[in-house]
């Protein structure tokens, strides 16, 4: 068995839907889960399905490449010969979780198959940074309609990355994880959930006027001051944005939220034990939640699968 090097998944703590509308974002990686591109002689299912659809993403992106469509050089021919020889993405990354399943691929691919690529293991400038999200954007589009680029590029970096805006974005630090009360943790829905209708249904609210008037006016506000509390390690105003970015997408989100964790997540803003928000594009997989005692929000939430990824 030929193993390429790992490829973790991803969370974005922060910006999910506003980044496609210039909100900030915070993504970092999540080393749980990693995948990796493998040759091996044993066929199992899983193996004979990733490659099958290996073969259908070489397939977009020749068209792609046969119409000067793709957005850097990738060699292609290589890449049909291997999956011609058996390889596929071995990966323990769950589908539909919202942690970065085909942003992990993508890196992979362009990783192992790019002419020319942008490297990921020297200091990265921000303009190559930029460069390459819009790469991966264009490349990861083929599995979700439309896409920032984000995830693939977390993936290939394997760095925390804070986007500005569209144009602007790099590597940041964030605050090292502390022995304390409070925690930030994933809850497992055990339901997966599909990105590019969620993704659709978004972007059709956004022809509405007050629909685009609450993301500028609430959505941004909120999410924005998260992120800037978050990096400064200022937990009082770090809960008290999250509790009213939760608001925001509970009245706002709902599709985009499981309807068994509707209750759930007006329950964790009254009793202010946990406020819960999205985990990527929702509708299923990871949900967030960020609480200043985790102990007192595992008895509310008893039952439910929860793994901390961050303590304060």
């Amino acid at each position: 068995m030929l193993k390429d090097s790992k490829y973790y998944s991803k969370i974005l703590l922060f910006g999910e839907y506003g980044i496609i509308k210039d909100s900030m974002g915070l993504s970092i990686p999540y080393n749980d889960y990693n995948g990796s591109l493998i040759f091996s002689d044993k066929k199992s299912n899983f193996a004979s399905s990733s490659n099958k659809n290996l073969n259908k993403f070489y397939s977009h992106l020749k068209s792609l490449q046969d119409t000067d469509s793709l957005p850097c050089k990738l060699n292609l021919a290589q890449f049909k010969s291997d999956i011609e020889n058996g390889i596929f993405f071995d990966s323990s990354i769950p589908q539909g979780f919202g942690v970065g399943s085909s942003g992990a691929l993508v890196a992979a691919v362009y990783d192992k198959y790019c002419i020319n690529k942008i490297s990921s293991k020297s200091q990265i400038s921000n303009k190559n940074i930029l460069k390459l999200k819009i790469i991966f954007g264009q490349i990861e589009s083929y599995f979700h309609g439309t896409s920032s680029g984000l995830d693939p590029l977390i993936c290939y970096l394997n760095l925390p990355v804070l986007i500005k805006s569209k144009s602007e974005l790099g590597t940041v630090g964030i605050p090292i994880s502390k022995n304390g009360k409070g925690a930030i943790f994933l809850m497992n829905t055990g339901q997966t959930g599909e990105t590019q209708p969620l993704v659709q249904h978004f972007l059709e609210r956004c022809k509405e006027e007050g629909f685009r008037k609450m993301l500028k006016t609430k959505f941004k506000k909120y999410n924005d001051a998260s992120i800037d509390a978050f990096l400064k390690n200022d937990v009082k105003p770090l809960l008290k944005n999250v509790k009213n970015l939760s608001k925001v997408i509970l009245d706002n989100f709902k599709p985009m939220i499981p309807k068994l964790y509707h209750k759930l997540w007006e329950e964790g803003i009254e009793s202010n034990a946990y406020y819960l928000k999205l985990c990527g594009s929702g509708g299923g997989g990871f949900i967030l939640g960020f609480t200043e005692d985790f102990e007192k929000a595992q008895k509310k939430l008893e039952g439910y699968s929860l793994d901390v990824i961050h303590r304060f």
